[in-house]
C-alpha cells in the first residue's frame, strides 16, 4: 500500500501490530551466510547442548531485520527511515519460535530543517508466549504538510 502521511498526522500513542512469523533453521543459515556470523551459538547444535540455552539461538541481527521487515507493509511517500536507537535483545529466539511486532508512536519533535519533523516509534518484538525478545526505537524523518515545494 502507498500513502502520504505527514508529520502532523502521526499521533503519539498510536499502535500497529503485525501478524506472526516463525523463525526457521533456513532463516538462520541464510543470515549466517549473508553476514559471515557462523558462531556456534547459531550453527552448532551439539556445542549448544553444553550451553545454558541447550539449543541454537537466532542471531540478534536476524531478529532485528525480520522484525523491521514485518513492519514495512506501507510505503509512505513523505517519510523515510532516519535511523534506529537503543536496540536491545532481551531474550533469545529459537528455531520454531513465532515472533510478532508491535509499533507504538512514542515521540515527535522538530528537525533542524523546518520542512521536516522526527517521529520516534517504539518497536517491540514478542515471541509466541508474549515475552518481549527485542526492542528498539525507529526514527522517521517526515515532511510537514504544505512543505513539499519549499
Amino acid at each position: 500500500m502507498i500513502e502520504k502521511k505527514y508529520f502532523e498526522e502521526f499521533e503519539i500513542g498510536d499502535v500497529r501490530e503485525t501478524l506472526g512469523r516463525t523463525i526457521t533453521e533456513t532463516d538462520i543459515v541464510i543470515h549466517a551466510g549473508q553476514t559471515g556470523d557462523f558462531f556456534p551459538h547459531h550453527m552448532d547444535e551439539e556445542w549448544c547442548k553444553t550451553q545454558p540455552f541447550k539449543k541454537r539461538i537466532a542471531h540478534g541481527t536476524l531478529i532485528f531485520s525480520v522484525s523491521v521487515g514485518m513492519t514495512a507493509n506501507v510505503i509512505n511517500e513523505v517519510a523515510m527511515t532516519y535511523g534506529y536507537e537503543r536496540l536491545r535483545f532481551i531474550k533469545p529466539v529459537f528455531i520454531g519460535d513465532t515472533i510478532k511486532v508491535k509499533v507504538t508512536i512514542q515521540n515527535k519533535k522538530d528537525h533542524k530543517k523546518p520542512a521536516y519533523g522526527l517521529i520516534t516509534e517504539l518497536v517491540e518484538t514478542f515471541n509466541q508466549n508474549g515475552e518481549l525478545v527485542m526492542l528498539c526505537e525507529h526514527i522517521l524523518l517526515s515532511e510537514r504538510k504544505g512543505e513539499q515545494n519549499r
